[in-house]
């Protein structure tokens, strides 16, 4: 995998079936933190050889979702707060970055492009298709970080953006926090059209720190009752 885009809804292999199902099961915590993936009961389940169901493993762990011991097996990576903590820090890091570029080179064709994943990803949640949600969310975000023009920042993005999709699904959703979303994710897009980086910046910087709170509000609550984070 190159880039964090939605999966296509035809996946060209066998290999890439298997690695857009187990993705999408890791990351709504079917498969928690610690769980092991068997090969031959994940195969079974697919209906599939153990080959392309191995080469899922081997792309997501190149991912970070997924730790390998040789001869020992596979298994999910735990959701820990201090990771929660080190993927935020690394996510603004590498958004920011990406962000203030893309605004400066923003073009008419990268707004439409953002738009229409972003109008993707309000119907979605409103039939209550989490998955196409989630698909519409990174490429809303994926499509305005293209703007940057930077092949090597996208790369570098995708593993944390695909941890921090984990630590998201792990957050608390307060009333209206819908709304408050949609309105981040328009002030964002609205500044990149304006081509005003500090703007830009500035409006990422308190959505990725809003969604960073959400997150470490639930896993410190998890934490005091006793539960695992994950």
């Amino acid at each position: 995998m190159t880039s964090a885009r939605p999966a296509p809804p035809i996946h060209a292999t066998l290999a890439d079936a298997a690695t857009a199902r187990l993705h999408e099961a890791i990351l709504v915590g079917e498969f928690e933190g610690g769980a092991a993936l068997r090969l031959t009961d994940l195969a079974t389940s697919m209906g599939m050889s153990m080959m392309p169901v191995r080469e899922a493993i081997r792309r997501l762990e190149a991912l970070g979702l997924v730790e390998v011991i040789p001869h020992k097996g596979a298994w999910v990576r735990e959701l820990t707060i201090e990771d929660a903590h080190d993927t935020h820090d690394m996510r603004m890091l590498l958004e920011i970055t990406a962000i203030e570029r893309a605004a400066a080179r923003f073009t008419e064709e990268d707004a439409g492009r953002a738009r229409a994943y972003l109008e993707r990803n309000v119907r979605a949640l409103e039939l209550g298709d989490q998955a196409a949600a989630r698909q519409a969310h990174t490429g809303y975000h994926f499509a305005m970080y293209a703007a940057a023009q930077s092949r090597w920042l996208l790369r570098a993005l995708e593993p944390v953006w695909q941890n921090g999709e984990r630590y998201r699904f792990a957050g608390t959703r307060s009333p209206g926090a819908r709304e408050r979303i949609l309105r981040e994710h328009e002030a964002i897009l609205a500044a990149c059209v304006a081509h005003d980086p500090a703007a830009a910046a500035a409006a990422l910087r308190e959505h990725i720190t809003n969604a960073h709170a959400r997150v470490i509000e639930k896993m410190t609550k998890q934490n005091d009752n006793g539960r695992p984070p994950g």
